[in-house]
């Protein structure tokens, strides 16, 4: 999977999916203080999905209509390690019956809600 880490994606996960053969890039590494507006407009040139732990996502998406990238996958807990997130996308990418592309996905701990992007 091709994902744009945001800067707040601990770069321990980054490397964790990195391992796992999945092309992650990160804003951390490579464009730190950037605006979320720019991570959007690059997720959408890249054709990447945006990981984050940044809940404002949904509002720049749904209320100010911002560029919509394949998919916005938000964390909604603390990690108690900085592995903890990568270790639980890895788990669910292995669930078949969740697909991401299209999809606003929030991950908790014990649940994952998804809702529909507007359209591209």
């Amino acid at each position: 999977m091709r994902c744009l880490a945001n800067e707040n994606f601990p770069l321990k996960s980054v490397f964790l999916l990195r391992t796992a053969d999945h092309d992650v890039t990160s804003i951390t590494e490579d464009s730190p203080g950037i605006k979320d507006q720019e991570v959007l407009e690059r997720a959408v040139r890249e054709q990447r999905f945006v990981l984050t732990f940044d809940r404002d996502y949904g509002e720049l998406i749904y209320k100010r209509k911002l560029p919509t990238p394949i998919g916005i996958i938000y964390f909604r807990f603390d990690p108690l390690t900085p592995e903890e997130p990568g270790e639980h996308l890895l788990e669910l990418f292995r669930l078949k019956h969740l697909t991401w592309e299209g999809k606003f996905s929030t991950i908790e701990r014990r649940r994952v809600r998804q809702r529909l992007l507007k359209s591209r």
